[in-house]
C-alpha cells in the first residue's frame, strides 16, 4: 500500500481522475504522430478477456513517482465492480474513492459511515433514483438508446448511438432533473444523471482529513470532475473532454493543450512538480 509522504512538514493528496485523465481506450489515446514514432504501451485493464484501458510507458514511470511521493487518490466515476478490474503501476493506493464519491475505499473495502452519509445526504435532497429511471425510460428514444444501467443504486446512465442523439435532449433532460436535485452530464456515448450531493469533491476532502493532508491535486476532463477540480488546490484538465469542449475553466486550474495519452502523461508531471514545490 502506498505510504502518504511529507515534504517540509506537509502531505500532498493527489485526486485524479482515471477514465480519459490517466488511462485511455485505444480509441481515445489519440496517437496522431507517426506509427513508428508512437510510444509503447501498458495495458491496465481487461474486460471480456480483451484489453481495454492503457497507459504510455512514460506515464506509468511518473504515476509510480506520484504515488510514492503523495497520498495518490483514484477518483473515478466507475462502480467498485468496475474500478476493480484497473492494475494501476506502481503501490497499490490505501484510498479510492468509486461511484462519483459514493464509496470510498479503504484498502479495498467499502467504509461504510461515509456511504451511510451519502445514501442520507440523497434520500434528504434528492428525488428518487426510481423517479429518475422511470423519467429516463419515458423519454429516451430507442433509436438512438443502446443500454440502461443503474450503477451502485446511486445514480443511472444511458448508453446512447451519439450520431443519432438530438443534442435538445440532453438540455431537457438536464432541466427536468436540476429542481429534484439532480445533475446530467454527457459522456461520450454515456448519459449520466447523478444526485447533486453525490460528488468527487466531498469524498476528496473526507480522505484528506483521515490522512492529515494539508495541500490537494486534482485532475479531470468531465463535467462530473469540475467540483472535483473547484475543491483542489491546483487543477489541471486536459485539451479533450467535456470541460475542454466547454471551454470550462477556473483561476486556480490549468487547462493543459495536450489531448490523448500525451495530457495524462503531462497531468502527472505537473502532479510531480507541484508536490515537490
Amino acid at each position: 500500500m502506498s505510504t502518504p509522504t511529507a515534504v517540509n512538514g506537509s502531505t500532498t493528496l493527489v485526486a485524479s481522475d482515471l477514465d480519459r485523465t490517466l488511462i485511455y481506450s485505444a480509441a481515445s489515446l489519440d496517437l496522431s504522430m507517426p506509427d513508428a514514432e508512437a510510444p509503447r504501451l501498458l495495458c491496465v485493464e481487461v474486460y471480456g478477456h480483451k484489453p481495454l484501458s492503457y497507459m504510455t510507458e512514460p506515464a506509468a514511470a511518473l504515476l509510480t513517482e506520484v504515488a510514492a511521493s503523495t497520498v495518490f487518490v483514484p477518483t473515478t466515476t466507475r462502480t467498485r465492480e468496475q474500478y476493480g478490474r484497473i492494475h494501476l503501476p506502481g503501490p497499490t493506493p490505501r484510498y479510492a474513492i468509486c461511484a462519483n464519491g459514493g464509496h470510498i475505499l479503504v484498502d479495498g473495502v467499502s467504509d461504510r459511515d461515509w456511504q451511510q452519509r451519502v445514501e442520507s445526504r440523497i434520500a434528504a435532497e434528492c428525488a428518487p433514483l426510481t423517479e429518475v429511471r422511470a423519467h429516463l425510460a419515458t423519454t429516451a428514444d430507442p433509436a438512438w438508446l443502446l443500454k440502461e444501467r443503474v450503477a451502485e443504486d446511486l445514480f443511472a446512465y444511458l448508453v446512447v448511438e451519439r450520431s443519432l442523439l438530438p443534442e435538445e435532449w440532453v438540455k431537457e433532460l438536464a432541466a427536468w432533473a436540476r429542481p429534484r436535485g439532480w445533475t446530467v452530464s454527457l459522456q461520450g456515448r454515456k448519459i449520466y444523471a447523478v444526485p447533486a450531493p453525490l460528488t468527487k469533491s466531498a469524498a476528496m476532502h473526507e480522505v484528506a482529513r483521515r490522512t492529515g493532508a494539508t495541500r490537494t491535486l486534482a485532475a479531470g476532463d468531465s463535467l462530473l470532475d469540475a467540483d472535483l477540480l473547484l475543491a483542489a488546490d491546483l487543477g489541471w484538465r486536459p485539451g479533450h473532454g467535456e470541460l475542454a469542449d466547454e471551454g470550462w475553466r477556473a483561476p486556480h486550474v490549468v487547462a493543459l493543450e495536450e489531448r490523448g495519452g500525451a495530457a495524462g502523461e503531462e497531468i502527472l508531471r505537473r502532479f510531480l512538480a507541484a508536490a515537490a514545490g
